[in-house]
């Protein structure tokens, strides 16, 4: 692995069922999984994507991922690079491959054994969540002592702008639930892309209502389950953070999507920190430009 070549995500859509990429959310390196290294699958087709269109013979094997990543995890090693993570996401949504659930077991062991200090991260739209042997993977993973981290999009606080930003054949209401189910049950992470569509940023009344919907899920706790807390006894909350991202990288459908201002960023950040804390709510809020 060459220092440089972390600095871009263009392997695997070269076919690479594991590359190495510069994370800006897990601020350093990540070993990113990639379930769909033939062509893009997704659930969702969101204007600001950056998988551009492409096309391999390579096919991902369970076998042929444990290779590649414990040869990359070596050579990070060799060259004195700390592993943030190793992540799922790739080109598309890792929960609907037939494979997620035996690689992530495997990620998982590979991971307990050289490099143990780093995360285990599935980024994910959640619509796998629909189903319920999925479901509970996801749920046991987090909760469990795997101690998966779930970054779930929650893009839209409407279902206007569902439409606008994800443009599923997934009932909104549907995954709104299941998201609802999972918050209850383990922890998550709240990832929502910040960016203009068709030249609009969102509006006034959707910026409210994903407000709304975040402390909605933040104060979820399973059924009968009390209350969370940690070591110094502050209540730990089903939403574990929310990352606030910005269009940061090129997407086959530019000018379609465009980035906004940082300072819109952080508008919405301070926006959303004083509605969690009127709320007596406080997971944190990280932006990500």
């Amino acid at each position: 692995m060459r220092i440089g070549s972390i600095e871009n995500h263009r392997s695997r859509e070269g076919g690479a069922l594991v590359y190495p990429v510069y994370s800006r959310r897990s601020q350093g390196l990540s070993m990113g999984i990639n379930l769909f290294p033939d062509h893009k699958r997704c659930s969702f087709d969101c204007p600001y994507c950056e998988v551009f269109p492409f096309k391999t013979n390579s096919r991902f094997s369970p076998e042929l991922m444990e290779k590649q990543l414990l040869q990359e995890l070596s050579q990070a090693a060799a060259q004195g690079l700390t592993v943030k993570d190793i992540c799922f996401s790739g080109n598309g949504e890792p929960t609907i491959s037939p494979y997620f659930s035996d690689a992530l077991e495997r990620a998982s062991l590979i991971r307990d054994t050289w490099s143990p200090e780093a995360d285990l991260v599935v980024i994910t739209n959640g619509t796998g969540l629909l189903e319920g042997r999925l479901f509970d993977t996801l749920g046991h993973a987090a909760a469990g002592p795997m101690g998966l981290k779930i970054w779930l999009k929650l893009d839209a606080g409407t279902e206007d702008w569902y439409r606008e930003m994800n443009r599923s054949q997934v009932p909104y209401r549907s995954l709104m639930n299941a998201i609802r189910d999972l918050a209850g049950s383990a922890p998550v992470t709240i990832q929502t892309m910040l960016c203009q569509v068709k030249g609009k940023p969102p509006s006034q009344a959707e910026a409210s209502a994903w407000e709304k919907l975040v402390v909605e899920l933040s104060r979820i706790r399973a059924a009968g389950e009390p209350v969370k807390k940690d070591a110094t006894g502050n209540r730990i909350p089903g939403i574990r953070d929310i990352h606030l991202y910005g269009k940061a990288r090129p997407a086959a459908e530019d000018p379609a999507a465009a980035a906004l201002p940082l300072s819109y960023l952080e508008t919405r950040a301070l926006s959303l920190k004083k509605v969690l804390e009127d709320a007596g709510l406080n997971p944190a809020v990280q932006v990500f430009p």
